[in-house]
């Protein structure tokens, strides 16, 4: 697998790059850029040098050489591009996107996903590190401009100028609760709603021999549902006024100590694992795969291959999607994403911006969704009759493949999920109107600023992140669920939190959500 390379050698492929994209022609006009769904290639090969992070896709990290992968070389040949992919390893991002910066090994286009202010980006826009876009997309990304949506554009936009190319979400309520329904249906149990009935399920899920009646991971990844129903997420978005101050959501002390009793609970009864704070993404999956979990949080839109990978160890198994657990405001669902999951951003040193601009743009045609949804035609599906007969991989390396293809291949899109493929079949339909019904009434939100509160960027101990509480934050939250501290003492955690930085964030947030002051976006709660 191809990982983040040392900066001598990146040193070499950068100059070794640079020289070979210097006899290019700096800039190309596009070609018949026809509104719609027009493809737009350029003339002469693009090359450019661009940083993924791997995301714990499978299919992305058991590659030898992600450069030579089959799909990448089709995407090549389709958009006549030539991609130096330089994966970033999932669990590491943030430390080697800061490390990046500060060597200056700096690919020609850097993936980001905070926006312009996220701590991986490590204030680089603000430096002058990238380029601004607007003229290059009126130029060169048409589609792009007609399809992206403008809160998503918002999300990458510094001093009135758009700084990266954003994927989108049209949906952002994402994350579900995934239940085994074959087990449920074993409980006796109706479909839990309540927190109470939600423990009722789990604690049934332990009689039967469950191993992991509640799956949890490090950090509180994807295994915070039932701080959504107390709607206590310590995450980036979740600001709220009270009284007379904005303050975080975890300042609701009353609220925060139930969600935390009800973590300890699970725990002191084996609900949950107890090494769930040192269990990664790749165990967390592997050990639902196996069959070994009854109920875990997940992105929605990998339901189904998730439930094909289940099949090949338990062939009884059945995932649904339900309502997440509801709190004392009869309410719950986990935070709302924001508009732009991924972006990314054109280095300014780069000599074919433009090309670049297009490779992009080419993301957002027809016979880009054809190749992304359905793969190679004669290879992964064929057309009978006028219409695309494709039949969906079953085997755990062909769902990687497939879903590797979709979503990490296909840089820029409405991510909330395929319809191309979910079109295709009932379960398909089904997840798609779970959506528009259980997804569409469910979801967390709060206050936040865009740029990112100067207070919480020069003190990463006390900053949150999209979906993780700040560290000083977090370590507290972990010792009281094992029991090492006593959840009482959740207000001395706020004098510490406060002590050390958080003063000075509340003082900024209030001041700028009374302020109104022009260069800050205050985004108010969705729901």
């Amino acid at each position: 697998m191809k990982k983040w390379i040392p900066t001598t050698m990146a040193a070499v492929m950068m100059a070794s790059l640079l020289v070979a994209c210097s006899s290019k022609t700096a800039e190309q006009p596009a070609s018949s850029a026809a509104a719609g769904t027009s493809s737009t290639k350029p003339a002469e090969k693009t090359k450019f040098s661009i940083s993924l992070r791997t995301l714990a896709f499978g299919h992305v990290e058991k590659s030898p050489d992600i450069n030579q992968d089959k799909w990448v070389k089709k995407l090549e040949e389709m958009t006549n591009s030539d991609m130096n992919i330089v994966l970033v390893p999932h669990k590491e991002y943030e430390q080697k996107m800061i490390q990046m910066f500060a060597t200056n090994d700096i690919p020609d286009v850097v993936q980001g996903s905070g926006g312009v202010n996220g701590k991986e980006m490590a204030g680089s826009v603000k430096a002058g590190v990238f380029t601004p876009l607007d003229e290059l997309l009126k130029k060169y990304g048409p589609n792009l401009l007609k399809k992206v949506p403008k809160d998503a554009w918002d999300n990458v936009t510094y001093q009135g100028k758009i700084f990266a190319i954003p994927e989108y979400l049209s949906n952002p309520s994402r994350r579900a609760i995934f239940i085994r329904k074959d087990l449920l249906d074993k409980t006796g149990l109706g479909v839990p709603k309540t927190v109470d009935e939600y423990m009722a399920v789990l604690r049934k899920f332990k009689e039967m021999g469950v191993e992991n009646p509640y799956m949890g991971r490090e950090n509180f990844k994807y295994s915070d549902s039932f701080f959504g129903a107390f709607d206590v997420f310590p995450y980036l978005s979740m600001f709220e006024k009270s009284g007379d101050q904005v303050l975080p959501k975890f300042f609701d002390t009353e609220n925060m100590t139930k969600a935390l009793q009800t973590y300890k609970t699970m725990f002191d009864e084996g609900l949950i694992n107890k090494e769930f704070a040192t269990i990664n993404a790749t165990v967390f999956k592997n050990t639902i795969l196996a069959g070994k979990a009854g109920m875990w949080s997940m992105n929605a839109n990998e339901l189904l291959q998730w439930e094909t990978q289940l099949k090949t160890t338990v062939p009884t198994g059945d995932i649904e999607i339900i309502a997440s657990p509801t709190g004392p405001d009869g309410k719950g669902g986990h935070y709302l994403y924001g508009p732009a999951p991924r972006a990314y951003f054109i280095n300014k040193n780069a000599k074919n911006a433009a090309q670049i601009i297009q490779f992009f743009d080419w993301m957002m045609s027809d016979e880009a969704e054809k190749y992304f949804t359905f793969g190679i035609e004669g290879d992964t599906y064929k057309t009978v009759d006028g219409k695309i007969d494709y039949k969906a991989p079953t085997d755990t390396a062909g769902v990687d493949e497939e879903r590797y293809r979709q979503s990490f291949l296909w840089l820029v899109q409405d991510t909330t999920y395929n319809k191309g493929t979910l079109s295709l079949t009932e379960e398909g339909k089904k997840l798609m109107n779970v959506y528009d019904t259980t997804l569409k009434n469910e979801g967390r939100d709060g206050m936040s600023f865009e740029p990112r509160l100067e207070s919480l960027m020069k003190n990463p101990d006390i900053s949150p992140l999209s979906d993780q509480a700040p560290p000083v934050i977090l370590q507290h939250m972990v010792k009281m669920v094992y029991g090492k501290e006593p959840i009482s003492d959740w207000p001395k955690v706020l004098e510490e939190w406060k002590s050390k930085g958080g003063n000075e964030v509340i003082k900024e947030a209030t001041e700028k959500f009374n302020s109104k002051e022009s260069g800050t976006t205050v985004s108010m709660p969705r729901k």
